[in-house]
């Protein structure tokens, strides 16, 4: 994994050129920012919800999304469908288990979707990863507020457990596959007071992993590039409200040198 700044200049590049579609089967708080930051990213979203669709929509497709974010009964049974759509044709399925651990719907249907499908990458905060994990965590509705467990313990032991790469998002990303460790140290604070950056980073993965086979390399990438157009955006922004829209600019605009010379990627194992 050496040289991944340049590598994830790469990947970018042929999102770019490829503009792979992205299925997103996700929640309705953040559909309209999710699909903007896949455009922004230089991917395609559609978003297909109806168990009647979402089979054939994963067949057209380059990725999946799974989102927990919104989740009723019925959400579970479309991702399953578009799940298993995705695993025969061989593209990438990256799951966001929102709020895994504040409910044991929430939890129980993470766990459902883990067993029955090969996931390839799941993101998530530190207390949705922790719980799925095993380790003790807290979560106030979505968000997490506390664990003392290690991040990179919880995400070796996610990865392990589920035979998938864990990328654990925090004020430093951790990516494994459960051997293999990157540490990604872009952001920024205000990401953390805009409602869905954690699903916009999964969006973003989700295009990245659609043009890169490593997931590991696809994930810490994806997430550099969403950390640095965070750093951007934040340059001057009064407050919140201009820093969204200013990050979708900023990662539009983002140039392959300006990737290669911000991204912060450390290869820890």
């Amino acid at each position: 994994m050496s040289d991944l700044a340049s590598k994830a200049a790469e990947i970018m590049a042929r999102v770019r050129a490829t503009k792979p579609l992205v299925h997103h089967i996700t929640n309705f708080v953040v559909m309209n920012e999710t699909a903007n930051i896949t455009l922004c990213a230089g991917a395609l979203p559609v978003m297909a919800h109806a168990r009647q669709e979402v089979e054939e929509m994963a067949g057209a497709a380059h990725a999946l999304v799974l989102n927990l974010g919104t989740l009723w009964p019925e959400q579970v049974d479309a991702m399953l469908i578009a799940g298993r759509r995705a695993n025969v044709r061989g593209i990438p399925i990256v799951l966001d288990p929102v709020g895994a651990g504040a409910t044991r719907f929430r939890s129980e249907s993470s766990h459902r979707l883990l067993e029955q499908l090969a996931v390839s990458i799941m993101r998530g905060n530190f207390a949705e990863l922790a719980t799925l994990a095993g380790f003790e965590a807290k979560i106030r509705g979505v968000e997490s507020v506390g664990t003392s467990a290690d991040p990179t313990a919880v995400a070796v032991a996610c990865a392990r457990k589920f035979r998938c790469v864990a990328a654990l998002t925090g004020r430093i990303d951790i990516v494994s596959d459960g051997y293999r460790v990157a540490r990604v140290s872009n952001g920024h604070e205000l990401m953390g007071r805009v409602t869905g950056t954690g699903c916009m980073s999964t969006a973003v993965t989700a295009a990245y992993a659609a043009v890169e086979a490593d997931s590991v390399v696809a994930a810490a990438a994806a997430l550099a590039a969403f950390g640095l157009a965070g750093e951007t955006a934040a340059q001057g922004a009064p407050g919140p409200g201009t820093f969204h829209v200013r990050l979708y600019d900023a990662l539009a605009q983002m140039t392959e040198e300006g990737l290669r010379a911000g991204a912060r990627i450390e290869v820890a194992g």
